[in-house]
């Protein structure tokens, strides 16, 4: 019924939007007579204002068509070279000479956790320069027919072993936030097989391993529930008017609502000052703050049954910390890996991971040589900041560059 409710009021805000976002044209376009009247910026700044906050979010599109290269920009094609029911395998694949050495393999896994996988942009654009990249690009629920079947957290960990192995031998993998849990699950069970294609190193950024170390506010949200009540409360049916319909799945529109929620305040200084720059014609501020909100409030569906196996299995039974988890009726146990490097990455100021949860690693992995096992702390990063930002650019990208390059 909810999410009924939200459609209903998507198609009243819709007629609004698009009112808005002609009124904003038609008081700011230099060819318009209006945008030369008193108060044009100040009218065409609030129709603009609130078309944005009224308008439907799509995802976003890569918009990485190039990179730098030994002093050259490059091409670069974003291609799907992997299809599966709930996600994409993309590859980045630039326009080399063939006389140029082979740069090191990465796997970028992209958390499915609301966003989409184009949150990652700045983080596949640091890479590119010296990595070739793939990454998981996760489908929005609604938009998988239900008889496609339910996804467990089980399942992304057989999709991520999947992936690995179908990039081969001498892979690097990097995760960021919740998929460190089902990536350390993948490669703790492909040590146990000795599987060839086990990767030459993992680097963990800014996740759950053991959320029980600095529990933060996501933390106590699910401790403080029962799994029952995130089952009663959270859960809606997709409506008919999508592919998914009928599919259980946690709704994007009340994660987005969780997000803001995080930190309210600075959304709305956010947003006043996006108006304020609208009058004054500062045009590059303005465009930052629409080119941070169209990622930000593109949201995704996530399947029902992803959603609560990881409630319970990592935020109120902590199985993998506690060595309890079974997949397959095969034990995960991070101790079985043994030629894997391992990287954790933390931020100083991570509110969504706290100090401790992604280092927690380096204790589970307990047979990987100390010469290489790395941690890195990052001062005065948040959780967004050990993935994007000035901080990822110019400290932590070199660092895992280093890394990787070192354990090859």
């Amino acid at each position: 019924m909810l999410y009924d409710l939200h459609e209903l009021q998507r198609s009243f805000l819709t007629p609004l939007s698009a009112f808005t976002d002609t009124g904003s044209q038609l008081f700011s376009h230099p060819y318009s007579p209006f945008a030369y009247t008193p108060l044009s910026r100040h009218i065409a700044a609030g129709y603009e204002l609130i078309h944005r906050l009224g308008k439907d979010y799509e995802k976003p599109e890569w918009c990485l068509p190039s990179t730098p290269i030994d002093g050259k920009q490059v091409a670069v094609k974003d291609t799907t070279v992997l299809h599966k029911s709930f996600c994409n395998l993309v590859h980045f694949k630039r326009r080399l000479p063939a006389s140029r050495p082979a740069d090191p393999k990465v796997l970028v896994v992209a958390p499915l956790s609301g966003h989409h996988a184009t949150l990652l942009r700045d983080t596949v654009k640091a890479l590119l320069p010296a990595h070739d990249v793939y990454i998981t690009d996760w489908i929005d629920a609604r938009m998988i027919a239900a008889d496609q079947g339910p996804f467990h957290l089980d399942d992304y960990v057989r999709y991520v072993r999947e992936f690995i192995q179908f990039l081969g031998p001498n892979l690097h993998v990097i995760s960021v936030c919740q998929p460190t849990v089902p990536v350390l699950a993948a490669i703790s069970l492909m040590s146990s097989d000795n599987d060839p294609c086990t990767p030459t190193s993992m680097t963990m950024m800014g996740g759950p391993i053991d959320p029980r170390e600095s529990p933060t506010e996501v933390n106590l949200l699910a401790t403080t529930n029962a799994y029952s009540w995130f089952e009663d409360n959270l859960i809606h049916r997709v409506p008919p008017r999508y592919p998914g319909s009928g599919r259980p799945v946690y709704p994007g529109f009340l994660q987005h609502t969780g997000f803001v929620a995080m930190n309210p305040q600075r959304h709305l200084r956010s947003h006043y000052d996006f108006y304020l720059d609208l009058i004054k014609g500062d045009d590059s501020d303005a465009e930052a703050h629409r080119r941070f909100y169209d990622e930000y409030n593109a949201v995704l569906d996530m399947p029902a049954e992803f959603y609560l196996d990881t409630i319970r299995v990592v935020f109120q039974e902590f199985l993998l910390p506690r060595g309890k988890w079974q997949i397959d009726g095969q034990l995960v146990d991070p101790s079985a890996i043994t030629r894997t490097a391992l990287l954790t990455v933390e931020g100083e100021l991570d509110d969504i991971s706290g100090l401790g949860q992604t280092r927690a690693a380096q204790k589970l992995c307990k047979n990987i040589p100390a010469d290489r096992k790395q941690h890195y702390m990052v001062a005065g990063a948040g959780h967004y900041g050990i993935f994007s930002g000035r901080r990822w650019r110019e400290k932590i990208c070199p660092k895992i560059a280093a890394f990787i390059r070192q354990s090859a």
